[in-house]
């Protein structure tokens, strides 16, 4: 399950000139044989492999998602749908056993079989239980080469980590079936969802990395590798699984682009323009309307706009601000879909770096830094912030009141009922004040990080000091273009970012809040809550799981862990010769329904 931190949807983007070159069938949008499909996006693809910690990126997701089949996918209404990989099922309750049954018309695009040994690949890499050491990178955060014999796959996920043993294959390797070490309540999602149902090719994994040269031996070698636990291999695995996948032109080494969905990468322009063309030997069930997509890049969110007006781009799906709105409210013959994206921006308090929120700044009080932490959540201007910086962008932009839930989501009402969130429906300079007074604490001060180049986020930053600063506390500007590599860091008190989730699973949570795990940047620690998220893990039952989730919410606004403020809002902009165009709140957003896509 993946989780995206996201710095603004188009900061960290290079610029690009839209007309600096011209992709092949550029401007071309004609219906019929050979239509063609031009879409503005905001940063360039990197790598095929999402799957890695690395390149777990929306600008790689949606390329591979557009080159790959899946299991499963959400659609607009965040229902799941089953894809066109296969079949996913429960065969057994105790122990848990789920088996995937690849179809017999999925091949990867050169001709060998998409089957077990794929699959078994992704489990081995995100289950982290053939690691030999915990991380491997440098003190700047660059991933290196594994010495050999060492293993450290560049990954992660929630539900692996819980099958302990090699799975099941059967004897034509069209069927895997993993055993559980215990319940898991996520498990039709944990493996083949959204952008790889399968996991990138084992045999070109084997190939470039163990050096065989016949697909099926390279498979061999891979399954053999991991039942064995064969740490020399392993090593070499897992370095090319890691980085092996990543290019940002058009490679060399042309293993890189096989696939097994309807789409092959057939250009890529360095900074420039990916070109997606119908693969015509594709032997699935997938059939676009449209046979050749391009994404044009560039960061600028007005010169995408400036793209749809020239007919250079078709559809886009810049940063939303008023004035990307504007200009394009002036465009003829385009349609502007508001409406929410992926992303939702949250404020995180720091737990544990002797700062205003760590209990050891009061002795140990726990107490006291409670009501601290709660002070400054009473001085958020949520609302204020949705009416005066969303609300030109989305009408119906409302106050985000859940961590984990996004708002169109079928456990949000309730969660948000019960949490307790709506102590902080508006601000209370006047109790924050009085918990200052209880806590002993005068005049605190908060070292606040966020993307200081972002427009968004300064315009936040501000209005947050300003209201934090009415109750007495000091807000210190800690923004930073560097933010990203300073979570968890310690040198901040509060932090300002968005993540980008990719499904409702209840166990998305899990990444967050346990002591240790990946994405809790917070040093926040509650062993109630532990377990909480280790029986949400082991449930089945939906009731059951929704009320785990509930749980879990109502702790977080009992611990005044922070607050989530909304959900971003998105402009989805297209010319009208394009017709099928909607979004999701989930990754891959607006290209979730591709095939549908028609131009006229």
């Amino acid at each position: 399950m993946k989780k995206h931190f996201i710095a603004g949807s188009l900061a960290a983007a290079t610029a690009i000139v839209m007309t600096g070159c011209t992709p092949p069938g550029g401007g071309d949008s004609s219906g019929g044989k050979g239509a063609v499909l031009n879409i503005g996006w905001n940063e360039a693809f990197r790598s095929m492999n999402d799957m890695t910690m690395d390149g777990n990126a929306v600008a790689n997701t949606i390329v591979a998602y557009m080159s790959n089949d899946n299991f499963k996918y959400y659609d607009d209404d965040l229902e799941l749908h089953d894809g066109a990989l296969g079949e996913v099922e429960k065969v057994s309750d105790d122990p848990l056993k789920v088996r995937y049954t690849f179809g017999e018309d999925a091949n990867w695009s050169d001709g060998t079989p998409v089957d077990a040994a794929d699959l078994a690949l992704t489990w081995a890499a995100r289950s982290q239980h053939f690691n030999t050491v915990d991380d491997n990178r440098d003190d700047d955060g660059t991933l290196k080469d594994n010495p050999d014999g060492t293993v450290f796959f560049d990954s992660s996920a929630v539900g692996a980590p819980l099958i302990d043993d090699f799975p099941e294959i059967s004897e034509d390797g069209k069927s895997l079936t993993f055993t559980y070490s215990k319940p898991f309540a996520d498990w039709e999602t944990e493996f083949g969802l959204g952008a790889y149902g399968s996991g990138v090719p084992a045999h070109i994994v084997a190939k470039n990395a163990l050096g065989t040269t016949d697909p099926q031996e390279g498979k061999a070698a891979i399954l053999d590798a991991i039942e064995s636990n064969d740490k020399n291999a392993l090593s070499k695995i897992s370095n090319f699984w890691n980085t092996g996948f990543d290019f940002t032109s058009m490679p060399e080494n042309k293993d890189l682009l096989v696939h097994n969905g309807p789409y092959e990468i057939t250009d890529f322009e360095e900074g420039q323009y990916l070109t997606l063309s119908r693969d015509e030997d594709y032997t699935g069930s997938v059939e676009p309307k449209v046979d050749t997509v391009t994404i044009r890049y560039n960061g600028d969110p007005m010169a995408m706009v400036q793209a749809i007006e020239n007919g250079e781009v078709d559809l886009t799906q810049p940063q939303s601000t008023a004035d990307v709105l504007s200009a394009a409210e002036k465009l003829e013959d385009v349609s502007i879909l508001p409406g929410e994206d992926a992303t939702f921006e949250h404020v995180d308090l720091t737990f544990d770096n002797n700062g205003p929120f760590d209990p050891a700044s009061y002795g140990g009080d726990e107490d006291a830094a409670l009501k601290v932490r709660q002070a400054f959540l009473k001085t958020l201007p949520r609302q204020e912030i949705i009416d005066r910086l969303i609300k030109p962008l989305n009408e119906e932009a409302e106050v985000r009141d859940s961590f984990n839930q996004a708002p169109d989501s079928p456990l949000y009402d309730d969660i948000v009922a019960e949490s307790g969130i709506s102590d902080y429906d508006e601000v209370d300079i006047d109790g924050a004040k009085k918990l200052l007074d209880e806590a002993g604490a005068q005049g605190p001060s908060v070292r606040f990080l966020y993307d200081n180049t972002n427009a968004r986020r300064s315009q936040l930053f501000a209005l947050i000091k300003e209201s934090a600063e009415k109750a007495g506390f000091k807000v210190e500007d800690a923004g930073d273009v560097n933010w990203g590599t300073r979570l968890g860091d310690g040198t901040y008190d509060a932090s300002l970012f968005g993540w980008a989730l990719s499904t409702t699973a209840v166990t998305e949570s899990d990444s967050y809040y346990r002591k240790g795990a990946l994405n809790n940047y917070s040093g926040y620690d509650n062993k109630d809550l532990t377990k909480t998220l280790d029986e949400m893990l082991v449930t089945i039952d939906p009731d059951k799981q929704a009320s785990l989730a509930g749980d879990v919410e109502q702790q977080l606004v009992d611990d005044a862990f922070g607050l989530p403020l909304f959900q971003h809002p998105s402009l989805t902009i297209h010319g009208d010769k394009v017709s099928n165009v909607s979004t999701t709140t989930l990754d891959p957003s607006m290209f979730w329904n591709f095939w549908e896509w028609e131009t006229k």
